[in-house]
């Protein structure tokens, strides 16, 4: 490997790791995901899955099932940005779990370039859909980020 390439593995690793720190912010009991959005070498947004503001911290029902309106950690990410001065033009995102398909759609949207997870879903289609959009994906097992 050469060493623009180990060096950038490097990053990846540290990032994921802060992201899987970020997801103990969550209130979620079935899964916490967090996600970072990094550009420059400079986090520009990060979010973890979760009830919209001004919502109760609980996001599953009393038959464990996660509410329809709770929004996922790319999402909450995505959506600081757009509250900032910043731009996700050109970034890399590093979530903790794969990308479901309508946060796929908005992280083409949102012009990131790379994404970056470290836990495998069921469903393939939102890694499937920004493949096909061009975007780099990266899966960098769970247990690397030790």
């Amino acid at each position: 490997m050469d060493e623009a390439k180990a060096k950038q593995e490097a990053l990846d690793l540290r990032y994921i790791r802060m992201a899987s720190i970020w997801a103990e912010n969550s209130y979620c009991r079935r899964r916490q995901v967090g996600a970072l959005i990094v550009k420059d070498k400079m986090i520009i947004s990060d979010g973890y899955n979760g009830t919209p503001s001004g919502f109760e911290n609980v996001c599953e029902d009393e038959q464990n099932v996660t509410k329809p309106y709770v929004l996922h950690a790319e999402a909450n990410a995505i959506t600081k940005i757009a509250r900032s001065n910043n731009s996700s033009d050109g970034s890399t995102l590093y979530v903790t779990a794969s990308p479901c398909i309508e946060c796929a759609k908005l992280i083409i949207q949102a012009g990131i370039r790379r994404v970056v997870y470290s836990e495998k879903y069921r469903l393939e289609d939102g890694i499937d859909l920004l493949r096909r959009a061009g975007i780099e994906v990266v899966y960098l097992s769970a247990t690397n980020n030790v």
